[in-house]
């Protein structure tokens, strides 16, 4: 401590004489120190204070050098790092908005929301983001900052922060495939990209992600094996609630009230016709929804019916074992259905309607391409 207090006075002493070549000389002299050195945090700070008072007498350029060389050293002043890191020079603060370790999530979201685009380009190429920095991100960054946290593999996204990315990438085919090819993407933000992107992006994605476009097609399939259900359309009920709710249909009074009320009912072929009828999906897609343990399908087609809350809830009591869900799934569930956007839902919904409808043009097709991602 001692040594450091002697250093901080002859520093002073530089600093008072007040040349250039000697704030130089002691701004390097401290630098090589702090670097070389083990110190006590109360040394660290000290050195701190005379580096930021020199720092504030030099050139951009080493104001630069001196960012490169604090943003690589584990035990720099925090005071320093945050004086370089909000430096309006780029070249000054991307050194350590890229590298320094010392930066806190704090810090970078107080950054991320005052400085430029240039500034939250470096911190999009840091090599961990987290979720409160990349909301930032995706919210004030420009396309290029956006593309860059999105191929960031250290970034995490929440789950508000992705599906802004993916409202921002509707017209930006880079972006939504960079988005499409991140390996933590959930699998419904992923069929609302895939529903938004061009044609060009769906293909590429359909090469590079065949695992994440085969569980999509699993939602629209033909339900085999264990998940047919025993309501299945080779029973008698079956037919006769067919023709009832068809004629329901037809004369227009087939709406929400009635399938709550048929879901109430537990009468479960009405319920799926119906909503097949108002869906424009095929009854064997209204089953899985149904029945599916993953709750995402029939919680999308609910909100792109504008379905409230009381009906989609009967539709999942319908669909649940024995008629019973825990407080805590009904609670993530409410959750998650008032996230769900319309337009986004119904987007997802047309996405459905579109692979049944080319797979019934060419069935051979369909199954052909069915197969080529099952067996990747």
């Amino acid at each position: 401590m001692n040594e450091a207090k002697s250093l901080l006075q002859d520093l002073d002493d530089a600093i008072a004489r007040g040349t250039d070549e000697s704030r130089a000389r002691a701004l390097w002299h401290a630098t090589d120190l702090l670097i070389a050195g083990r110190y006590s945090d109360d040394e660290i700070s000290m050195f701190g204070e005379v580096i930021g008072r020199l720092a504030d007498e030099i050139e951009v350029a080493a104001r630069a050098q001196l960012s490169e060389l604090m943003a690589a050293c584990d035990h720099a002043p925090l005071s320093i790092i945050h004086q370089l890191a909000f430096d309006d020079e780029i070249d000054v603060a991307g050194p350590v908005l890229r590298d320094s370790g010392r930066l806190d999530e704090q810090t970078l979201v107080e950054n991320a929301m005052t400085k430029g685009q240039s500034h939250l380009l470096a911190i999009s190429k840091r090599k961990s983001v987290g979720e409160a920095v990349t909301d930032v991100l995706v919210k004030r960054g420009d396309q290029e900052v956006v593309t860059s946290i999105a191929r960031n593999e250290g970034a995490r996204f929440s789950g508000s922060g992705l599906l802004h990315m993916v409202r921002r990438a509707e017209g930006d085919s880079i972006l939504a495939e960079q988005i499409g090819l991140r390996k933590d993407i959930p699998r419904h933000v992923f069929q609302q990209l895939i529903a938004k992107a061009s044609e060009d992006v769906r293909r590429r994605l359909e090469s590079e992600r065949p695992e994440m476009l085969a569980q999509i097609n699993s939602s629209v399939t033909d339900v085999t094996g264990d998940l047919q259900s025993k309501f299945g359309p080779s029973s008698r009920s079956y037919f006769v609630a067919k023709r009832v709710v068809t004629t329901q249909h037809r004369q227009g009074n087939l709406n929400q009230d009635s399938i709550s009320n048929y879901a109430r009912q537990h009468r479960f072929d009405e319920v799926q016709i119906g909503l097949s009828l108002l869906s424009a999906l095929p009854v064997d897609v209204i089953e899985r929804a149904l029945m599916d343990r993953n709750r995402e399908m029939l919680l999308v087609l609910c909100k792109a019916l504008d379905f409230s809350w009381t009906t989609t809830m009967s539709l999942l009591f319908l669909g649940a074992k024995d008629h019973l869900i825990t407080a805590r799934e009904l609670n993530d569930n409410e959750r998650e259905f008032g996230r769900l956007k319309i337009e986004t839902s119904r987007s997802i919904l047309k996405f459905y309607q579109s692979r049944k409808n080319s797979a019934a043009a060419d069935p051979a097709a369909g199954r052909q391409a069915e197969l080529q991602m099952q067996m990747h």
